[in-house]
Protein backbone atom coordinates (compact mmCIF):
# COMPACT_ATOMS: atom_id res chain seq x y z
CA UNK A 1 0.00 0.00 0.00
CA UNK A 2 0.90 3.56 -0.61
CA UNK A 3 -0.10 7.25 -0.21
CA UNK A 4 -2.89 7.58 2.04
CA UNK A 5 -2.95 4.01 2.98
CA UNK A 6 0.90 3.65 3.40
CA UNK A 7 1.92 2.09 6.72
CA UNK A 8 2.70 5.57 8.87
CA UNK A 9 -0.27 7.02 8.09
CA UNK A 10 -2.03 3.77 8.84
CA UNK A 11 -0.27 3.86 12.40
CA UNK A 12 -1.51 7.93 12.63
CA UNK A 13 -4.82 6.54 12.03
CA UNK A 14 -4.84 3.93 14.38
CA UNK A 15 -3.87 6.20 17.23
CA UNK A 16 -6.76 8.58 16.34
CA UNK A 17 -8.84 5.81 16.92
CA UNK A 18 -7.24 4.97 20.47
CA UNK A 19 -7.90 8.75 21.35
CA UNK A 20 -11.08 9.42 20.40
CA UNK A 21 -12.52 5.87 21.40
CA UNK A 22 -13.06 8.04 25.03
CA UNK A 23 -15.00 10.55 23.76
CA UNK A 24 -17.76 7.83 21.81
CA UNK A 25 -18.03 6.58 25.73
CA UNK A 26 -18.43 9.94 27.34
CA UNK A 27 -21.14 11.73 24.77
CA UNK A 28 -23.25 9.19 26.01
CA UNK A 29 -22.14 8.70 29.73
CA UNK A 30 -21.91 12.71 30.54
CA UNK A 31 -25.73 13.48 29.53
CA UNK A 32 -27.26 10.56 31.28
CA UNK A 33 -25.36 10.70 34.45
CA UNK A 34 -25.57 14.23 34.08
CA UNK A 35 -29.71 13.66 34.35
CA UNK A 36 -29.57 10.77 36.89
CA UNK A 37 -27.77 13.66 39.07
CA UNK A 38 -31.02 16.21 38.54
CA UNK A 39 -29.09 18.31 36.26
CA UNK A 40 -30.90 20.52 33.48
CA UNK A 41 -30.65 20.17 29.60
CA UNK A 42 -28.65 23.71 29.80
CA UNK A 43 -26.01 22.67 32.82
CA UNK A 44 -25.79 19.65 30.34
CA UNK A 45 -25.34 21.50 27.35
CA UNK A 46 -22.42 23.56 28.89
CA UNK A 47 -20.66 20.69 29.87
CA UNK A 48 -20.73 18.97 27.02
CA UNK A 49 -19.91 22.12 25.02
CA UNK A 50 -16.98 23.58 27.02
CA UNK A 51 -15.15 19.83 25.07
CA UNK A 52 -15.20 21.97 22.01
CA UNK A 53 -15.29 25.48 22.85
CA UNK A 54 -11.54 24.62 24.62
CA UNK A 55 -10.84 22.95 21.52
CA UNK A 56 -11.64 25.99 19.23
CA UNK A 57 -9.85 28.62 21.70
CA UNK A 58 -6.53 26.59 21.30
CA UNK A 59 -6.71 25.25 17.76
CA UNK A 60 -5.25 28.51 16.19
CA UNK A 61 -2.17 28.46 18.66
CA UNK A 62 -1.54 24.85 17.87
CA UNK A 63 -0.42 24.99 14.63
CA UNK A 64 2.40 27.65 15.24
CA UNK A 65 3.41 25.46 18.50
CA UNK A 66 3.47 22.72 16.81
CA UNK A 67 6.23 24.23 13.85
CA UNK A 68 8.18 25.40 16.74
CA UNK A 69 8.57 22.56 19.02
CA UNK A 70 7.50 19.78 16.59
CA UNK A 71 4.98 17.15 16.50
CA UNK A 72 6.82 14.53 18.63
CA UNK A 73 7.29 17.01 21.90
CA UNK A 74 3.56 18.34 21.67
CA UNK A 75 1.71 14.93 21.36
CA UNK A 76 3.26 13.45 24.40
CA UNK A 77 2.63 16.25 26.44
CA UNK A 78 -1.15 16.08 25.23
CA UNK A 79 -1.29 12.63 25.92
CA UNK A 80 -0.83 13.64 29.73
CA UNK A 81 -3.03 15.90 29.40
CA UNK A 82 -6.06 13.31 28.06
CA UNK A 83 -5.20 10.72 30.55
CA UNK A 84 -5.20 13.04 33.59
CA UNK A 85 -9.06 14.48 31.84
CA UNK A 86 -9.53 10.74 31.54
CA UNK A 87 -8.87 9.51 34.94
CA UNK A 88 -11.11 12.54 36.63
CA UNK A 89 -14.19 11.26 35.49
CA UNK A 90 -13.64 8.81 38.11
CA UNK A 91 -14.42 10.12 41.35
CA UNK A 92 -15.59 13.67 40.88
CA UNK A 93 -19.18 15.04 39.60
CA UNK A 94 -21.07 17.87 37.55
CA UNK A 95 -17.88 20.63 38.25
CA UNK A 96 -15.43 17.96 37.77
CA UNK A 97 -16.45 16.76 34.78
CA UNK A 98 -16.34 20.43 33.27
CA UNK A 99 -12.75 20.54 34.42
CA UNK A 100 -11.98 17.21 32.37
CA UNK A 101 -14.44 18.34 29.55
CA UNK A 102 -12.19 21.44 29.42
CA UNK A 103 -8.86 19.47 29.71
CA UNK A 104 -9.25 17.06 26.90
CA UNK A 105 -10.50 20.37 24.88
CA UNK A 106 -6.69 21.27 25.21
CA UNK A 107 -5.37 18.00 24.31
CA UNK A 108 -7.68 17.85 21.17
CA UNK A 109 -6.58 20.95 19.96
CA UNK A 110 -3.52 20.07 19.37
CA UNK A 111 -3.56 16.21 18.97
CA UNK A 112 -5.53 16.97 15.98
CA UNK A 113 -3.79 19.76 14.52
CA UNK A 114 -0.77 17.56 14.88
CA UNK A 115 -2.23 14.87 12.94
CA UNK A 116 -3.86 16.63 9.69
CA UNK A 117 -1.20 19.67 9.50
CA UNK A 118 1.27 16.47 8.47
CA UNK A 119 -1.55 14.54 6.55
CA UNK A 120 -1.76 17.62 4.74
CA UNK A 121 2.06 18.41 4.36
CA UNK A 122 2.78 14.84 3.44
CA UNK A 123 0.43 13.70 0.74
CA UNK A 124 0.55 14.45 -2.96
CA UNK A 125 -2.24 17.44 -3.92
CA UNK A 126 -4.17 13.73 -5.19
CA UNK A 127 -4.33 12.23 -2.11
CA UNK A 128 -4.84 15.04 0.09
CA UNK A 129 -8.69 14.43 0.60
CA UNK A 130 -8.60 10.65 0.97
CA UNK A 131 -5.63 11.39 3.59
CA UNK A 132 -7.96 14.16 5.32
CA UNK A 133 -10.93 11.62 5.21
CA UNK A 134 -9.19 8.57 6.32
CA UNK A 135 -8.20 10.99 9.61
CA UNK A 136 -11.61 11.48 10.23
CA UNK A 137 -12.81 8.26 9.49
CA UNK A 138 -11.12 6.60 12.22
CA UNK A 139 -12.06 9.43 14.65
CA UNK A 140 -15.69 8.18 13.64
CA UNK A 141 -14.98 4.61 14.36
CA UNK A 142 -15.21 4.63 18.42
CA UNK A 143 -18.68 5.37 17.17
CA UNK A 144 -19.97 2.35 15.58
CA UNK A 145 -19.95 0.22 18.86
CA UNK A 146 -19.09 2.72 21.37
CA UNK A 147 -22.56 4.50 22.68
CA UNK A 148 -24.70 1.03 23.14
CA UNK A 149 -21.40 -0.48 24.42
CA UNK A 150 -21.33 2.71 26.85
CA UNK A 151 -25.06 2.41 27.65
CA UNK A 152 -24.99 -1.14 28.72
CA UNK A 153 -22.48 -0.78 30.64
CA UNK A 154 -24.14 2.33 32.61
CA UNK A 155 -27.23 0.77 32.70
CA UNK A 156 -26.11 -2.44 34.43
CA UNK A 157 -22.64 -1.36 36.31
CA UNK A 158 -22.78 2.22 36.83
CA UNK A 159 -20.11 4.68 36.62
CA UNK A 160 -17.54 2.47 38.34
CA UNK A 161 -17.35 0.27 35.04
CA UNK A 162 -17.22 2.96 33.10
CA UNK A 163 -14.14 4.53 35.17
CA UNK A 164 -12.13 1.96 34.65
CA UNK A 165 -12.54 1.17 31.18
CA UNK A 166 -11.79 5.18 30.87
CA UNK A 167 -8.12 4.90 32.19
CA UNK A 168 -7.95 1.83 30.28
CA UNK A 169 -8.44 4.15 27.38
CA UNK A 170 -5.38 6.66 28.46
CA UNK A 171 -2.61 4.45 29.80
CA UNK A 172 -3.45 2.34 26.20
CA UNK A 173 -3.66 5.60 24.05
CA UNK A 174 -0.45 6.81 25.69
CA UNK A 175 1.41 3.51 25.50
CA UNK A 176 1.12 3.58 21.56
CA UNK A 177 0.85 7.35 21.30
CA UNK A 178 4.71 7.41 22.91
CA UNK A 179 5.85 4.81 20.41
CA UNK A 180 4.56 6.89 17.31
CA UNK A 181 7.10 8.60 15.31
CA UNK A 182 7.01 11.06 12.54
CA UNK A 183 9.29 11.92 9.55
CA UNK A 184 9.53 15.46 10.33
CA UNK A 185 9.74 16.20 6.53
CA UNK A 186 5.91 14.80 6.77
CA UNK A 187 5.16 17.95 9.39
CA UNK A 188 6.56 20.43 7.21
CA UNK A 189 5.49 22.26 4.27
CA UNK A 190 8.05 23.57 1.84
CA UNK A 191 6.48 26.71 2.15
CA UNK A 192 7.68 29.74 4.18
CA UNK A 193 5.79 29.47 7.14
CA UNK A 194 4.61 33.22 8.78
CA UNK A 195 5.07 34.49 12.67
CA UNK A 196 2.13 37.42 12.11
CA UNK A 197 0.51 36.15 15.08
CA UNK A 198 -2.67 34.38 15.72
CA UNK A 199 -4.90 37.38 16.54
CA UNK A 200 -4.23 39.12 12.94
CA UNK A 201 -4.85 35.78 10.66
CA UNK A 202 -8.47 36.53 12.59
CA UNK A 203 -9.56 39.21 10.07
CA UNK A 204 -9.03 36.32 7.22
CA UNK A 205 -12.26 34.90 8.43
CA UNK A 206 -13.93 37.78 7.19
CA UNK A 207 -11.97 39.51 4.68
CA UNK A 208 -10.97 36.11 2.66
CA UNK A 209 -14.51 35.63 0.86
CA UNK A 210 -12.98 31.17 0.67
CA UNK A 211 -12.28 31.58 3.90
CA UNK A 212 -15.66 33.15 5.22
CA UNK A 213 -17.96 30.54 3.16
CA UNK A 214 -16.39 27.45 4.28
CA UNK A 215 -16.28 28.97 7.98
CA UNK A 216 -19.94 29.68 8.04
CA UNK A 217 -20.61 26.32 6.42
CA UNK A 218 -18.47 24.33 8.91
CA UNK A 219 -20.32 26.51 11.95
CA UNK A 220 -23.93 26.35 10.51
CA UNK A 221 -23.61 22.31 10.35
CA UNK A 222 -21.22 21.68 13.54
CA UNK A 223 -24.11 23.35 15.24
CA UNK A 224 -26.41 20.45 14.37
CA UNK A 225 -23.92 17.75 14.55
CA UNK A 226 -23.47 19.18 17.91
CA UNK A 227 -26.88 19.54 18.95
CA UNK A 228 -27.23 15.42 17.51
CA UNK A 229 -24.17 14.30 19.49
CA UNK A 230 -25.63 16.02 22.75
CA UNK A 231 -28.92 15.19 23.51
CA UNK A 232 -29.91 12.50 21.65
CA UNK A 233 -29.14 10.09 24.39
CA UNK A 234 -31.89 12.38 26.36
CA UNK A 235 -34.28 12.83 22.87
CA UNK A 236 -34.32 8.88 22.56
CA UNK A 237 -35.58 8.07 26.20
CA UNK A 238 -38.55 10.14 25.49
CA UNK A 239 -39.29 8.08 21.96
CA UNK A 240 -41.65 5.53 22.02
CA UNK A 241 -39.86 3.96 19.61
CA UNK A 242 -36.28 4.12 18.43
CA UNK A 243 -33.40 3.85 20.74
CA UNK A 244 -30.23 6.65 21.24
CA UNK A 245 -27.60 4.09 21.39
CA UNK A 246 -29.11 2.29 17.86
CA UNK A 247 -29.24 5.77 16.06
CA UNK A 248 -25.50 7.04 17.08
CA UNK A 249 -23.97 3.46 16.43
CA UNK A 250 -25.59 3.46 12.91
CA UNK A 251 -24.89 7.24 11.98
CA UNK A 252 -20.98 6.31 12.82
CA UNK A 253 -21.29 3.16 10.73
CA UNK A 254 -22.76 4.87 7.95
CA UNK A 255 -19.93 8.09 8.20
CA UNK A 256 -17.62 4.88 8.25
CA UNK A 257 -18.78 3.11 5.63
CA UNK A 258 -19.24 6.51 3.29
CA UNK A 259 -15.68 7.48 3.89
CA UNK A 260 -14.75 4.35 2.49
CA UNK A 261 -16.77 3.96 -0.20
CA UNK A 262 -17.45 7.75 -1.35
CA UNK A 263 -13.91 9.03 -0.16
CA UNK A 264 -12.29 9.19 -3.78
CA UNK A 265 -15.10 11.34 -4.60
CA UNK A 266 -14.41 13.99 -2.27
CA UNK A 267 -13.11 16.98 -4.86
CA UNK A 268 -9.78 17.25 -4.38
CA UNK A 269 -8.93 19.61 -7.07
CA UNK A 270 -8.46 23.57 -5.42
CA UNK A 271 -12.17 24.18 -7.08
CA UNK A 272 -15.45 24.89 -5.40
CA UNK A 273 -18.02 22.10 -6.47
CA UNK A 274 -21.25 24.29 -6.09
CA UNK A 275 -23.95 21.26 -6.25
CA UNK A 276 -21.79 19.17 -4.23
CA UNK A 277 -21.65 21.13 -1.27
CA UNK A 278 -25.40 22.32 -1.88
CA UNK A 279 -26.24 18.66 -2.00
CA UNK A 280 -24.51 17.92 1.44
CA UNK A 281 -26.38 21.20 3.22
CA UNK A 282 -29.62 19.59 1.96
CA UNK A 283 -28.72 15.88 3.47
CA UNK A 284 -28.16 17.89 6.86
CA UNK A 285 -31.80 19.50 6.31
CA UNK A 286 -33.69 16.40 5.83
CA UNK A 287 -31.61 14.44 8.72
CA UNK A 288 -32.93 17.20 11.09
CA UNK A 289 -36.06 16.90 9.79
CA UNK A 290 -36.51 12.78 10.02
CA UNK A 291 -34.77 12.97 13.83
CA UNK A 292 -37.60 15.63 14.12
CA UNK A 293 -40.50 13.98 12.83
CA UNK A 294 -39.64 10.28 14.72
CA UNK A 295 -41.33 11.11 17.85
CA UNK A 296 -44.44 10.97 16.37
CA UNK A 297 -43.93 8.52 13.22
CA UNK A 298 -41.78 6.34 14.66
CA UNK A 299 -38.15 5.08 14.52
CA UNK A 300 -38.44 4.50 10.81
CA UNK A 301 -37.44 7.72 10.53
CA UNK A 302 -34.82 8.82 13.32
CA UNK A 303 -32.76 5.67 11.44
CA UNK A 304 -33.25 7.11 8.60
CA UNK A 305 -32.14 10.37 10.14
CA UNK A 306 -29.05 8.21 11.13
CA UNK A 307 -27.93 7.45 7.52
CA UNK A 308 -28.40 10.57 6.18
CA UNK A 309 -26.91 12.70 8.71
CA UNK A 310 -23.86 9.95 8.32
CA UNK A 311 -23.45 10.32 4.89
CA UNK A 312 -23.05 14.54 5.49
CA UNK A 313 -21.19 14.33 7.98
CA UNK A 314 -18.86 12.03 5.93
CA UNK A 315 -18.32 14.12 3.28
CA UNK A 316 -18.50 17.83 4.38
CA UNK A 317 -15.43 18.22 6.42
CA UNK A 318 -13.03 16.24 4.10
CA UNK A 319 -14.68 18.52 1.23
CA UNK A 320 -14.21 21.71 2.84
CA UNK A 321 -10.45 20.99 4.47
CA UNK A 322 -9.07 19.80 1.38
CA UNK A 323 -10.60 22.53 -0.69
CA UNK A 324 -8.93 26.00 1.85
CA UNK A 325 -5.61 23.61 1.90
CA UNK A 326 -5.36 24.40 -2.21
CA UNK A 327 -6.51 27.86 -1.86
CA UNK A 328 -5.36 29.71 1.45
CA UNK A 329 -2.05 31.58 1.66
CA UNK A 330 0.20 29.01 1.73
CA UNK A 331 2.59 31.51 4.82
CA UNK A 332 -0.30 31.20 7.06
CA UNK A 333 -2.41 27.78 5.71
CA UNK A 334 -1.58 26.50 8.80
CA UNK A 335 -2.79 29.28 11.25
CA UNK A 336 -5.75 29.63 9.51
CA UNK A 337 -6.59 25.62 8.74
CA UNK A 338 -6.49 25.64 12.65
CA UNK A 339 -9.19 28.65 12.30
CA UNK A 340 -11.36 27.13 10.37
CA UNK A 341 -11.04 23.84 12.04
CA UNK A 342 -11.98 25.90 15.22
CA UNK A 343 -15.39 27.03 13.64
CA UNK A 344 -16.19 23.23 13.45
CA UNK A 345 -15.51 23.04 17.45
CA UNK A 346 -17.20 26.24 17.94
CA UNK A 347 -20.51 25.22 16.12
CA UNK A 348 -20.22 21.44 18.11
CA UNK A 349 -20.08 23.56 21.33
CA UNK A 350 -23.02 25.76 20.05
CA UNK A 351 -24.84 23.20 19.43
CA UNK A 352 -24.79 22.14 22.71
CA UNK A 353 -24.74 25.42 24.72
CA UNK A 354 -27.39 27.17 22.64
CA UNK A 355 -29.32 24.15 21.66
CA UNK A 356 -29.50 23.17 25.46
CA UNK A 357 -32.16 25.92 26.34
CA UNK A 358 -34.27 25.94 23.59
CA UNK A 359 -34.96 22.40 24.21
CA UNK A 360 -35.89 23.44 27.55
CA UNK A 361 -38.21 25.86 26.45
CA UNK A 362 -39.58 24.47 23.38
CA UNK A 363 -38.90 20.41 22.93
CA UNK A 364 -36.29 18.49 21.66
CA UNK A 365 -38.27 17.44 18.66
CA UNK A 366 -38.72 21.54 17.94
CA UNK A 367 -34.93 22.22 18.21
CA UNK A 368 -34.11 19.46 15.40
CA UNK A 369 -36.84 21.13 13.34
CA UNK A 370 -34.68 24.65 13.78
CA UNK A 371 -32.13 22.27 12.78
CA UNK A 372 -33.43 21.42 9.93
CA UNK A 373 -34.57 25.05 8.86
CA UNK A 374 -30.58 25.94 9.61
CA UNK A 375 -29.93 23.46 7.13
CA UNK A 376 -32.29 24.75 4.26
CA UNK A 377 -30.77 28.48 4.88
CA UNK A 378 -26.98 27.11 4.44
CA UNK A 379 -28.06 25.27 1.03
CA UNK A 380 -28.62 28.97 -0.28
CA UNK A 381 -25.64 30.11 1.15
CA UNK A 382 -23.21 26.99 -0.69
CA UNK A 383 -24.27 28.19 -4.01
CA UNK A 384 -21.48 30.57 -5.64
CA UNK A 385 -18.48 29.90 -8.33
CA UNK A 386 -14.74 29.80 -7.54
CA UNK A 387 -12.06 28.71 -9.68
CA UNK A 388 -9.11 27.60 -8.96
CA UNK A 389 -7.07 29.59 -10.88
CA UNK A 390 -8.92 32.61 -9.26
CA UNK A 391 -8.39 31.10 -5.94
CA UNK A 392 -4.62 30.83 -6.43
CA UNK A 393 -4.37 34.11 -7.47
CA UNK A 394 -5.67 35.44 -4.82
CA UNK A 395 -4.03 33.27 -1.78
CA UNK A 396 -0.70 34.34 -4.12
CA UNK A 397 -1.94 37.98 -3.46
CA UNK A 398 -2.44 37.51 0.03
CA UNK A 399 1.02 35.89 0.41
CA UNK A 400 2.59 38.84 -1.12
CA UNK A 401 0.99 41.09 1.17
CA UNK A 402 1.71 39.01 4.59
CA UNK A 403 5.68 38.95 3.20
CA UNK A 404 5.94 43.29 2.62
Amino acid sequence: MSGAMSWPFLRLYLLTLLYFSANAILNVIIPLQGAAWGASGTTIGIIMGAYMFTTMFFRPWAGQWIQKYGPIRILRIILLVNAAALILYSFTGLSGYLVARILQGVSTAFFSMALQIGIIDALPEKDRSQGISFYSLFSYIPGIIGPVFAIGFWQTNGMDSISIILILIAISTGLFGYAVKMDPASGSSDAPTTNSGVFQSFGQIIKNPLMFKCSVLMLSSSIVFGAVTTFMPLYGSQLESGHAGIYLMLQAAVVVAARFTLGKRIPSDGRWHSWFVMGIMFLIALASLCISISQLWGSLFLYAGAIVMGIAQALLYPTLTTYLSFVLPQQSRNVLIGLFIAMADLGVSLGGVVMGPIADVLSYSSMYLICAALGLIMIVFAYGRSDRKASRSLASEEDNVQST
